[in-house]
């Protein structure tokens, strides 16, 4: 595959980074498979295709294929998608007082905090995934994606664009209902769509806030609580000093990988400063791994 490489920090583990990104095996836009990420990005009418490698350990390979392929840079985008300069000593570093967890992140080590493309993306992903669980909203979101985009294949895989905001603010609240929506998440779903077309709700204006202040601007909108807002500072725009608190899933992951089922969150972040959102993604890949889902070792 030709392309452009672009160094990595290693240890470097593109398949966790692009596993932590997805979440599950079923996310039909950000695909792995056979060693390759794989995702469009763009326009989801004339999108383009990211194609990401590692040929090396201190390297990944990328490449754009598509009409619009030249806006895109390789450094920014490998950067922002996979997470491939972060430098995540303190968590290493804070992990070592707790023995179940310096044992996730040790044969986890290589993993880097991905961020979604768009703020969109983000939001949608986020307000999807309220209380219910990973897999009913990876489902749901997954038929929400094929009903509104179209599939490309490219080197024999089927890939989904994310639907944009126009896509989803025009669409009929009753099918996006069948769909597997509440009521209440279609709401939300428009409003956001709402103030991003009008600006209400800008990416570079909310990047330049303190994360204290990211999230006091994102709570300001219809459908955004707390918890919605610390996932999209977390996976939007990769805030690694917040984790999202009162997480039904994370807790018992918590729970379930320290083997303490009385234990508490809070020391476990305070030891983790600035990277506790990083124990995000670690108690992800724990349960993965504790499912036979994905395997930590190579």
């Amino acid at each position: 595959m030709n392309g452009t490489l672009v160094p990595v920090r290693t240890p470097y583990r593109r398949d966790l980074s692009a596993v932590v990104l997805r979440r599950l095996s079923t996310n039909v836009v950000d695909v792995f498979e056979g060693g390759v990420y794989r995702r469009l990005l763009g326009d989801p009418r004339a999108p383009t295709l990211l194609t990401v490698d590692q040929p090396a350990p201190d390297a990944v390979r990328v490449r754009f294929d598509g009409p619009q392929a030249a806006r895109f840079d390789a450094v920014s985008v490998v950067r922002r998608a996979l997470g491939t300069d972060v430098d995540l000593t303190p968590l290493y570093d804070g992990a070592r007082a707790f023995a179940w967890l310096d044992r996730i992140a040790t044969l986890a080590r290589g993993v880097r905090p991905p961020r979604y493309p768009t703020l969109w993306e983000a939001i949608v992903n986020a307000v999807v995934y309220q209380q219910v669980s990973i897999h009913a909203a990876g489902a749901i979101l997954r038929r929400v994606i094929e009903r509104f985009a179209v599939a490309s294949e490219a080197d024999g895989v089927r890939l989904f664009p994310f639907p944009d905001a126009a896509t989803i603010l025009a669409a009929d609240p009753p099918e996006l209902r069948s769909l597997g929506l509440s009521v209440n998440k279609i709401n939300a779903l428009k409003a956001v769509a709402h103030a991003i077309a009008d600006g209400a709700l800008d990416e570079a204006a909310l990047a330049e806030l303190t994360t204290p202040d990211l999230i006091a601007a994102l709570v300001e909108h219809k459908g955004i609580g707390p918890w919605t807002a610390a996932v999209v500072a977390l996976r939007g725009f990769g805030r690694l000093d917040i984790f999202p608190m009162n997480d039904s899933g994370a807790t018992a992951g918590l729970r379930k990988l320290s083997g303490d089922p009385a234990i508490e969150a809070e020391p476990i972040l305070e030891r983790l400063q600035p990277q506790q959102g990083m124990l995000y993604y670690h108690l992800l890949l724990g349960r993965l791994d504790e499912r036979g889902e994905i395997s930590l070792t190579r």
